[in-house]
């Protein structure tokens, strides 16, 4: 890692940033999703290299948090939580990228712990000097374990043991990436000489079920590395765009240059309202008094998060080449930095399922699910969302046409295979603009904002429904809808 990543590292959890959401029982700020989100927007907007660092022990303290015994969350939960240890997540290996069932990793058991010995690849932060330990969570298979995903636990396997020892587990190489330079990926293996020692998390064969009690969260957590980059890109763009002259006049002021600009603004806007909306629903599906509004905003977030999570890192990706776009040939040149962004948001769309993975979800999964009920609740929350909105009119027509398309896939598993896509973008589109007509009557009836704040979120959202909202009806074409 670059030289000033430790002492930044250091600066990041003395100031608390590290401990927003967890638990105040083991010196966490007990803070929302929401806010936390909001956070670590920031955070991949300034560095996204630097931010996976925390976002992988995040993971490991939901884990812990979950499915720890009471001795191990009394042993690691507080110097994660604090960022005095830091945590990765070790699933892949060179044989089973998203096939997680094919992990070939052993585990034997010792006494009270098990020696692990296997090869993970793809380990974000599997070695760096930020802290005295790494605490890793590893996927292993258990001696007499069933073949597939169902024989698969969850070990924690530290870099050092309790008594100070080295463990048996050791970086064998960092990837040449495309981008992220700055984040160590590492191949990492376990037990060359005697075996790692691993702690089993809760019971053995459990381990992917508990793997995915964090999964929403890592999801959301990427997609809002796709806003991050977004924005960034955005805002970059923005400031090359008023202080690039041509023919003495600002090329922002070009028709489509300023097409651009609108483009990669509305495509943010909308995302962060969005991935801001389902980090509310996560609280309060954990935390509402209410058994049934827990039940609706679950639903929500089931059906939401793969596509927030698709729809963001896409877009990441593609207003980062738009910036690009904007810059000209000056963005091709790396001093202008820009091009970071394009290669560091290529990424997002690979991360905690590929998009690919994640459309699958949605039409084979998600919108069939309690017989159409999840996307019944879906419907039903949009519709209510954009109710006052001046755009209702607008938003009830196209609505029509995604609850039509919707009833084809669900009644044709093989075209919903084909059609996956298509229909995840679709409804990324037509939700990203029920987000900005609701943020819209927001800024109006707020009462406090500035009226050019207001007027630049009513023709950011107008820009929106004319320009990006029109695409959903060539995914519907291109469904049979």
């Amino acid at each position: 890692t670059p030289d000033e990543f430790k002492e930044t590292y250091q600066e990041f959890v003395i100031n608390g940033w590290n401990s927003v959401p967890f638990s105040p029982e083991y010196e966490g700020q007990g803070l929302p999703w929401l806010v936390s989100s909001a956070v670590s927007e920031m955070w991949s907007g300034a560095n996204m290299a630097f931010a996976l660092c925390p976002l992988l022990t995040q993971g490991s303290v939901e884990l812990l948090s979950a499915h720890g015994s009471d001795q191990q969350k009394e042993f690691y939960l507080k110097k994660l939580i604090s960022g005095e240890w830091t945590g990765t997540m070790c699933l892949t290996e060179p044989n089973a990228g998203s096939d997680v069932g094919a992990v070939a990793t052993k585990a034997i058991k010792d006494g009270d712990c098990y020696r692990i010995s296997g090869q993970k690849i793809f380990i974000t932060y599997g070695e760096h000097d930020f802290t005295e330990n790494i605490v890793h969570m590893v996927l292993a298979r258990t001696e007499d374990a069933p073949k597939g995903a169902k024989g698969i636990s969850l070990f924690i396997v530290p870099k050092f043991l309790s008594d100070g020892s080295r463990n048996d587990v050791k970086a064998l190489s960092l990837e040449h990436k495309l981008g992220i330079h700055a984040s160590p990926t590492a191949v990492m293996s376990f037990g060359d000489e005697d075996g790692a020692v691993g702690y089993l998390v809760g019971e053995e064969s459990q381990g992917l079920k508990y793997m995915f009690t964090m999964m929403n969260n890592a999801r959301l957590a990427v997609g809002i590395e796709g806003v991050a980059l977004a924005e960034n890109s955005c805002q970059q763009a923005t400031e090359y765009a008023q202080e690039r002259r041509q023919w003495d006049t600002p090329i922002a002021e070009f028709p489509d240059v300023k097409r651009m600009l609108l483009t990669m603004r509305a495509n943010a806007d909308s995302m962060r309202v969005l991935g801001l909306y389902i980090a509310k629903a996560i609280d309060l599906a954990n935390n509402h008094a209410d058994e049934e509004v827990r039940q609706k905003n679950n639903a929500i977030v089931q059906i939401l998060i793969p596509v927030f999570k698709a729809h963001a890192t896409d877009l990441g990706f593609e207003m980062s080449s738009l910036a690009v776009q904007v810059f000209g040939g000056v963005g091709y040149i790396e001093e202008t930095g820009i091009a970071q962004n394009l290669r560091d948001s290529r990424i997002a769309m690979i991360y905690e399922g590929t998009n690919g993975i994640q459309a699958m979800d949605l039409v084979g999964r998600k919108i069939t699910l309690e017989n159409g009920g999840l996307f019944d609740v879906l419907i039903l929350d949009m519709q209510n969302l954009y109710k006052n909105s001046a755009y209702k009119d607008l938003l009830d027509e196209y609505l029509e046409k995604i609850v039509a398309t919707t009833k084809i896939i669900q009644q044709n598993q093989e075209q919903a295979a084909h059609s996956s896509t298509p229909y995840l973008k679709m409804l990324g589109i037509f939700i990203g603009a029920v987000m900005l007509a609701k943020s819209a009557d927001a800024a109006k009836n707020a009462g406090s904002l500035s009226e050019e704040f207001v007027a630049n979120k009513l023709g950011i959202t107008e820009f929106y429904m004319k320009n990006l909202l029109p695409q959903v009806k060539y995914f519907v074409e291109i469904i049979g809808g």
